[in-house]
């Protein structure tokens, strides 16, 4: 599961000529689902959109507050764009998104997740496979990605290692030709 979270001061999602979502300050949350997203996925993810200290505390020190601890609002918009791949082409693939119908109940899940961890009347959505359009004020700017599986979306290839593993060697001295 892929968040782009932003810090906002305000945030709406208009579909058409009428605003389906729309917070003060708080948090804008672009949410991606994958076809191997799993509900251990979802929960960390909704904890830890939650739990990200992205505000000030009430003495002005940065990085101290979350939304949650701020009681603050947040926007949630589907967006399996950022499942999108241009590796191969120019043309966007987006194989990596959960289908449409399964990707609709994740959201819900992950939106009445974040509600009963939070409080859901300070949570809102834009519309599941509409046409949107999001207008935001970001607050900072704020922007972190976050992803439930950062680490294993990027295996090491063991060809890259073997060659880092030498440079390190190299700089610190190991590699040298032995002297006279």
């Amino acid at each position: 599961m892929r968040v782009v979270l932003q810090k906002v001061a305000r945030a709406s999602v208009t579909v058409g000529d009428r605003v389906v979502g729309a917070i003060g300050p708080g948090i804008c949350v672009l949410v991606g689902v994958s076809t191997s997203d799993t509900d251990e996925d979802m929960e960390y993810m909704a904890r830890k959109v939650l739990g990200t200290r992205v505000f000030d505390d009430s003495a002005g020190n940065m990085w101290k507050k979350s939304v949650q601890d701020r009681g603050l609002e947040v926007l949630c918009v589907s967006q399996f764009t950022l499942y999108g791949s241009t590796a191969k082409g120019m043309k966007p693939d987006f194989h990596q998104a959960m289908k449409s119908a399964e990707a609709r109940q994740f959201f819900d899940d992950f939106v009445a997740r974040l509600g009963q961890l939070y409080d859901r009347s300070r949570i809102a959505t834009g519309e599941f496979g509409a046409m949107m359009q999001v207008e935001l004020v970001n607050d900072g700017p704020v922007t972190l990605e976050l992803d439930s599986r950062r680490f294993s979306y990027y295996a090491p290839d063991p060809a890259v290692a073997a060659r880092n593993a030498a440079k390190d060697r190299r700089r610190q001295g190991f590699a040298q030709p032995p002297g006279p």
